[in-house]
């Protein structure tokens, strides 16, 4: 008769690839259940948008059976690790928040932004999209919604679209109407997207911010631990020297980089889907290398994504099986996987610091 300590033992020989720890010590399994030689137990990912989901499940089913299981049936489920000091130094219930950079202007940040958001919604996680560019918000056009948001008492009441929470200064200005403000105002309208807005739980907070480096990005830091920023990037090489000053950034305001994305990297052709690389190509990986960052991947340059982010219908959400829809779910993958290795080794550090032992700064 199998018993449960050795469905643990067993299972505790399973690392989880990227955390580098077994599967009982990072309490991922529960709800064992044993009948004669069948074996029930759920692994608990630290993301539902886990890229190595199949990995994990086929050395778990290949563990217990080793101990004489001869049926393994496995369920999954996931919890997000937070980012304790999301909690501790702002009151919003958002475990994990993903700044969106780009070093210029026309590199298609807002586009990656809004399909990472759908992306991550559509593998189960609890998703908000900050549209932090005030001057230019382009959120409510490419998620398809412009209407003023209801609030309640002195609590705003987010947008939702294909299961993303929205907030923009778009649902707020009239269209024809310029934002001109200086930084003061800004710091404010960025500090009252983020605590008087009622963003209810939430995995991933992603925030689309402005091109550059400027009054926004500072005010961001200042009003919200930033978990982790991703930098967008084009293959040209006018446009990559300014994913250093993305970088830069991201350093000196203590974020850490989860990675460089090139965005236009490729055409494909609707007809015979041959690949052309028409602005170069590799760009954005090398720079990456060189800089000691990780390379998020490919987004390539297509009519679909165009039209979709002009009519209000993401690429990601009508047609998520598409070859164009495709890169934009790996990189959703990478970047969940990324900010549950930070927050899991943050609250490991945490813990070490409690016992007295020396840890590294996150």
């Amino acid at each position: 008769m199998i018993t449960e300590q050795q469905v643990l033992t067993a299972l505790g020989k399973v690392q989880e690839p990227e955390l580098h720890r077994d599967l009982v010590t990072l309490k991922m399994i529960k709800d064992i259940k044993i009948q004669n030689d069948a074996v029930d137990f759920t692994i608990v990912l630290t993301t539902p948008a886990c890229p190595l989901r199949n990995q994990i499940e086929t050395e778990a089913r290949a563990a217990v059976a080793k101990i004489g299981a001869k049926q393994v049936n496995i369920k999954f489920d996931a919890s997000v690790p937070s980012d304790a000091r999301i909690t501790s130094q702002i009151n919003i219930p958002v475990k994990s928040t993903i700044a969106v950079a780009s070093g210029k202007g026309g590199v298609g940040k807002t586009t990656v932004s809004v399909n990472l958001a759908v992306a991550l919604a559509q593998t189960g996680a609890k998703v908000g999209l900050m549209d932090g560019d005030v001057y230019g918000p382009n959120i409510p056009i490419m998620m398809g919604i412009n209407e003023p948001p209801k609030s309640i008492g002195e609590r705003i009441i987010p947008l939702e679209a294909y299961g993303v929470k929205l907030m923009s200064m778009g649902f707020l200005v009239p269209p024809d109407q310029a934002v001109i403000w200086r930084g003061p105002m800004l710091h404010s309208a960025v500090r009252q997207f983020l605590t008087d807005v009622e963003w209810g739980e939430l995995d991933y907070l992603v925030i689309d911010l402005p091109p550059g480096t400027g009054d926004v990005q500072i005010s961001l830091a200042q009003s919200v631990p930033l978990t982790g920023g991703v930098v967008v990037a084009t293959p040209q090489d006018v446009a990559l020297a300014d994913v250093v000053k993305g970088i830069t950034m991201f350093r000196r305001l203590e974020v850490p980089v989860l990675g460089v994305v090139e965005n236009m990297s490729y055409f494909l052709c609707p007809h015979c889907h041959a690949r052309t690389d028409i602005f170069a190509h590799g760009g954005a990986q090398k720079m990456a290398e060189q800089i000691g960052v990780p390379f998020l991947g490919e987004i390539p340059l297509d009519v679909a994504i165009r039209v979709g982010g002009d009519s209000g219908k993401p690429v990601t959400a009508v047609n998520p099986d598409s070859a164009y829809a495709r890169p934009f779910k790996t990189l959703a993958q990478s970047v969940a996987a990324a900010v549950s290795v930070l927050n899991v080794k943050a609250a490991q550090s945490e813990l070490m610091a409690g016992a007295n032992i020396p840890v590294m700064k996150r």
